[in-house]
């Protein structure tokens, strides 16, 4: 047994589906134990917030440690409001409706682009023939271009008669900088928040583990059932093989995601708990392994060291677990990863058809993708609810996947790699 785990690390697909898939195990083990957050706490505003770091505003006007640094503010300001486009419609305005030259104005010189705005436009003025929304859209344009070029912010306070007046001694100016490392709440999202304002990077974590305690919950009872009935009618043969074969067929012939679909939409929704829908994947998912433990079987019962126990009077039993188990135990290995990837997948379908795990407790890789498109993420083009969680099950069931191609360049002499 060791001299194959050494062979299997000696394999490269195997070696990097195992790289893969312990990564990910480790991180969601370790990042739960250094983040603030936990999986399903709201923590911003209920709606799809994109990744970033995020400071709270009045903890920033509050701080009395700020650095001045002399950048051009205005410059940067500018450029991230007047895009091309807003300065070709500048232009267009201008020359149709202030009488300037074609050709006068140009994107490349915006201080005077910016100039001739701020000289000729004004908001109240609804030219006639221009309709609503480009009059609107011009008005806001210039709220933004105002705020831009704006030099720094007084802070106004109601006196005692109700009347705003300005705070002399709280005035922030443009050059104003604050070090983020001296504001008291400062909150870094990596992959945004979901529609109710919890940290996806979070979830993402906890729901692999969760992802994969139901796969394994899942692959050993499918693994279990295919393997003993899979030796039992393997070996035993007549009335008690065909027995089984129809069951196996029945099985076989009616979809196992058909059946799964059918158990799960007859429980209430309060039953369906995650360990309930291992459950449910495990007793459907066991043919498979069955047929092709019987046929391995099926091959091995002859042999001389199988006849050898049955003269030496060794009960059928002792003859299954030591001499025709240990034939079939690598393959059922490679049967028990492939069971815990089909698993993780058809939750993932069983959620997206709202029949997988229904809990407010923990979420799994699955009803991450289901919330995503209950809320309309990929509408919202909020791409960190849902990008994140597709390549989440695609590196799992890859690793998984490439380690049990791995363990089959191994143990099947016919595919060994001269």
């Amino acid at each position: 047994m060791f001299r194959q785990v050494k062979q299997a690390f000696k394999s490269p697909r195997f070696l990097i589906g195992f790289t893969i898939f312990v990564s990910l195990l480790l991180a969601a083990i370790i990042y739960p134990l250094i983040t603030p957050f936990t999986a399903l706490n709201f923590y911003s505003r209920q709606s799809f917030t994109p990744p970033g770091r995020y400071v709270n505003i009045q903890d920033v006007v509050e701080s009395r440690h700020r650095v001045y640094l002399l950048i051009d503010v205005e410059e940067n300001r500018v450029a991230n409001v007047l895009t091309d486009a807003d300065a070709e419609r500048m232009i267009e305005f201008l020359e149709a409706h202030h009488g300037f030259t074609p050709g006068y104005l140009s994107i490349e010189d915006e201080v005077a682009l910016i100039d001739a705005w701020l000289e000729n436009y004004d908001p109240e003025n609804r030219i006639q023939g221009m309709t609503r929304a480009a009059h609107n859209e011009n008005v806001r344009f210039n709220q933004r271009l105002t705020v831009a070029l704006n030099e720094g912010v007084i802070i106004a306070f109601r006196n005692e008669y109700g009347e705003l007046e300005e705070d002399t001694r709280t005035q922030f100016a443009s050059r104003h900088f604050v070090n983020v490392n001296d504001v008291v709440n400062v909150v870094h999202f990596p992959l945004g928040t979901d529609n109710f304002g919890r940290d996806v990077l979070t979830q993402l974590l906890a729901a692999v583990l969760v992802s994969l305690r139901l796969g394994l919950i899942a692959g050993l009872i499918a693994t279990t059932i295919g393997l003993t009935l899979g030796l039992v009618s393997g070996y035993v043969g007549g009335f008690v093989d065909d027995g089984i074969l129809f069951i196996t067929n029945l099985f076989t012939v009616i979809p196992g995601f058909i059946l799964m679909i059918l158990i799960s939409s007859a429980l209430s929704p309060d039953a369906r708990g995650v360990n309930l829908v291992a459950i449910i994947i495990g007793i459907t998912a066991w043919p498979w392994t069955c047929r092709s433990v019987r046929s391995q079987v099926l091959s091995l019962r002859n042999r001389d060291h199988v006849n050898l126990s049955k003269l030496s009077g060794r009960s059928m039993p002792k003859i299954i677990v030591n001499d025709i188990l240990p034939y079939v135990a690598s393959y059922v290995v490679m049967a028990f990863i492939l069971q815990i990837s089909g698993a993780i997948l058809s939750e993932a379908m069983l959620s997206m058809l709202g029949l997988g795990p229904s809990t407010t407790e923990v979420a799994t890789l699955g009803l991450m993708m289901s919330w995503a498109q209950q809320f309309s993420a990929m509408q919202a083009g909020a791409w960190w609810a849902f990008i994140p969680v597709i390549l989440g099950i695609a590196a799992i069931t890859f690793s998984l996947n490439l380690m049990n191609t791995g363990l089959d360049q191994i143990f099947n002499p016919q595919l060994r790699e001269g």
